[in-house]
């Protein structure tokens, strides 16, 4: 789930008004400790994937149900 440029820097501007920890704050709002370091470096949200979609198998599919 992307979460929005607003909602992070409300985020990251929480943790840094109360001198939270990056677990604390997680805590706080439901989100990874790793998703608010990645904030700290990159608030941006991200616009697109680095790999390729995924293709299925349709009838691989189809035998699995």
């Amino acid at each position: 789930m992307t979460y929005s440029l607003d909602f992070r820097l409300r985020v990251l501007s929480v943790k840094k008004k109360k001198n939270l920890s990056f677990a604390e704050t997680a805590d706080l709002f439901g989100v990874g400790v790793t998703s608010l370091v990645g904030w700290v470096k990159k608030p941006e949200p991200q616009t697109h994937r680095h790999k390729p979609a995924t293709k299925l198998n349709m009838d691989a599919l189809k035998e699995d149900i």
